[in-house]
């Protein structure tokens, strides 16, 4: 792999191509009506519209991935897990757990910065009813595949639900290290990827979870606890 400054350049570089995508007709048409219509909380935005790069630290241990961008939240800013209630719970844990610069995350340039962690998304642009379809995660995958391959440092990978879990079997499936029995999705599920790598799961940071109490403060934090353990852990072991 390359040199932290070299995965930093092309990370960058990944982040330009990612925000330039136009490649199914069905999410530029969303994202872009959102940002044209807008919510009236959010009248005197100028929203991004466009496909969010994934955000963090270059050196990260932790790589978080999630679905897509919300329609009013990264869509609108931007960046991802911002500005929405997802990201509050988010970015507050990381803050919790030494991850991140602040608790909130409202807008690309509000100064927050993660350390040890990057978070991205199988699909990069806003999809109606927050339901990309098979085939535009299927576009969206070499974007995550030269991701993950840049984030050299990456001993956990932390999957929000079971589409990001399901997305990243699949990327293990692209790079040729197929399981003989894929494991099933599950909040607390772990197996460690055949590059050494531990793939680990949670329900997602949705507002669906969280305000339902399916996902608290509390689990969300031991995720966290639990994923710095497996970080710790030789990978011979």
């Amino acid at each position: 792999m390359g040199s932290p400054p070299r995965a930093r350049n092309e990370l960058q570089t990944l982040a330009a191509e990612i925000a330039a995508c136009r490649a199914c007709p069905r999410l530029v048409a969303w994202r872009e009506r959102v940002a044209g219509e807008k919510r009236r909380a959010f009248r005197d935005w100028d929203y991004w519209g466009r496909p969010v790069p994934g955000f963090g630290d270059p050196e990260a241990w932790l790589v978080i991935v999630g679905l897509a961008p919300a329609a009013h939240g990264a869509n609108r800013t931007g960046r991802m897990f911002t500005g929405d209630r997802s990201g509050d719970f988010l970015y507050a844990a990381l803050h919790r757990a030494g991850l991140a610069s602040q608790p909130t995350s409202v807008r690309r340039d509000d100064g927050l910065a993660l350390r040890g962690a990057y978070v991205t998304a199988p699909c990069r642009c806003a999809p109606p009813e927050n339901r990309p379809a098979p085939e535009e995660l299927a576009r969206c995958a070499p974007f995550l595949d030269r991701e993950l391959a840049l984030l050299a440092g990456g001993k956990v990978v932390l999957a929000l639900g079971a589409i990001a879990w399901s997305a990243l079997l699949a990327h293990v499936r692209r790079i040729g290290r197929p399981f003989a029995r894929e494991p099933r999705f599950a909040h607390g599920a772990r197996v460690r990827l055949p590059g050494g790598a531990w793939l680990l799961g949670s329900y997602h940071v949705s507002q669906q979870n969280t305000q339902t109490g399916r996902l608290t403060p509390a689990m969300f934090d031991a995720i966290l606890d639990d994923a710095a353990r497996l970080a710790a852990t030789p990978s011979g072991s």
